[in-house]
């Protein structure tokens, strides 16, 4: 399916571009794998997912969220070579900088891209004695969409109402991401008979 709606909407069908990313969930008493993800405040599973430029699944994994994430990188990237032989560049968010990269640009030859937020001014000069105001320096609200980025989000968005996808009561991790290809499967077959 995926490689159909690919060819409906005037691309190949494998891509050559990639996103990566994770979503933490929390769980519930039911047992399995599960821990703490200290920068989230959460706990529960994390499901890290690989999606081409339209937003299709092409691999959905899960783990506990105490794993970090740069240590996720590779049960998602395992077999992309096989699956997607055309891609080149993949983009990942702050989160997976470091040996990962290193790792997929020396082996794969693929492009690693760290999509992230413009950086903001930590500061600014001024003579002694000048007046420098504050509030104009002050970051204002929203700072824009990041590039590809709300592809893999608006992903996650589409699981999100399906009701064993909003909370993990599954006991397997396998069980979690088989739901997560079981729910792109309705989206793609919704978007194929719209299309």
């Amino acid at each position: 399916m995926r490689e159909v709606l690919r060819a409906r909407a005037g691309r190949e069908p494998q891509p050559s571009a990639a996103m990566l990313d994770r979503q933490a969930v929390k769980t519930t008493g039911v047992g399995g794998s599960r821990g703490d993800d200290g920068a989230k405040k959460r706990r529960g599973r994390k499901r890290h997912l690989r999606v081409d430029t339209h937003g299709l699944v092409w691999r959905a994994t899960g783990q506990s969220a105490a794993l970090q994430d740069r240590a996720a990188v590779p049960p998602v990237r395992d077999g992309a070579a096989e699956e997607c032989p055309r891609r080149q560049q993949v983009g990942v968010d702050q989160g997976d900088t470091g040996s990962g990269n290193t790792w997929i640009e020396a082996h794969r030859g693929w492009e690693v891209e760290v999509v992230g937020p413009p950086p903001q001014p930590r500061g600014v000069w001024a003579p002694m004695g000048a007046v420098i105001d504050g509030e104009a320096l002050r970051p204002k609200g929203f700072r824009g969409v990041l590039p590809r980025r709300w592809v893999i989000e608006r992903t996650f968005r589409g699981c999100g109402p399906s009701r064993r996808l909003s909370k993990d009561d599954e006991r397997l991790c396998a069980t979690s991401a088989a739901l997560i290809y079981a729910t792109m499967s309705r989206l793609m077959r919704r978007r194929l008979a719209h299309a």
